[in-house]
């Protein structure tokens, strides 16, 4: 059986952490470097359920997209629900370990993972990655949908394929315009609007839009906006991961049991339609 820090170094090749943001948190959280791994559990959030499946799972290690502690912290208490997740890894002797951003521009990266969920061809990154001389890593994708279909026809699905949640999909844009590309970003995608504009998509797919950015966009142009949960945008990635990583577990030889967590963690519980939309309010 490898070694923690021998996973972390092949995690850390698939993920560089210099590729990741200044002001994000990526790496490490808490395990003993020399500490055997077995089995390792993907997911999104780093949250008590998440932690509570991993102790149920036997887990040595749980791989999760978002940070514990993005914004650092002084105090580990389990008074503390982040607290609470560090004492019950530790206590259990799992390994916490984050990719983020790094995993986002990477190649394959999140937004890869969500083009594949919905059976679109990717075509370039949205936002390249300067550094890459391949052209392949970056922020977003730009994808051809063959055989192209309505905004409306694309939403639909986008809920049929994407994991479901209380929110589903909402749309801005005309429902029957014709979506030949589309650009998608998995998490909040509202800061790339000008990509999009210059990629020349149809549509975006991304998730976490605003009232304001999303008003202007429909204003000045007829690019089809699909919103999608945050969670359900970035829950592809986990597979793909999770498959990266029993690929290198093949290779080495290592023979773990690497599992993609199916515990829904996006924190919207319920979702209420209005009785009518048409019209002055009610």
């Amino acid at each position: 059986m490898p070694r923690l820090s021998e996973v972390i170094a092949a995690l850390d090749a698939l993920w560089p952490p210099e590729r990741a943001e200044g002001w994000d948190a990526v790496g490490t959280v808490c395990g003993d470097p020399d500490a055997e791994v077995r089995r390792v559990l993907f997911a999104v959030d780093p949250v008590q359920d998440i932690v509570d499946e991993a102790v149920t799972l036997g887990a040595d290690l749980v791989v999760t997209h978002h940070p514990l502690y993005l914004r650092g912290t002084t105090t580990v208490a389990a008074g503390h629900f982040k607290g609470r997740v560090v004492h019950t890894l530790i206590k259990h002797d799992i390994a916490l370990h984050v990719a983020h951003t790094n995993a986002d521009t990477a190649d394959p990266g999140v937004s890869d993972a969500l083009a594949g969920a919905l059976d679109v061809r990717v075509l370039r990154p949205l936002v390249p990655d300067s550094s890459d001389p391949a052209g392949r890593r970056g922020l977003g994708r730009v994808c051809e949908v063959e055989p192209p279909m309505t905004l409306g026809a694309f939403a639909a699905r986008a809920a049929a394929r994407l994991p479901a949640t209380s929110q589903g999909i909402r749309v801005a844009g005309d429902p029957d315009a014709l979506v030949k590309t589309v650009a998608v970003s998995g998490g909040s995608g509202d800061s790339l609007f000008d990509a999009v504009r210059a990629s020349g998509a149809d549509a975006f797919l991304t998730a976490d839009l605003r009232h304001h950015p999303v008003s202007e966009a429909t204003q000045r142009s007829a690019l089809g906006l699909v919103d999608a949960a945050h969670w359900a945008t970035e829950w592809p990635w986990c597979e793909q991961a999770a498959a990266q990583l029993d690929e290198t577990s093949d290779r080495h030889g290592w023979d773990l049991r690497v599992h993609v967590s199916k515990t829904v963690t996006d924190p919207w519980s319920a979702h209420h339609t209005s009785p009518s939309i048409d019209g002055a309010p009610n």
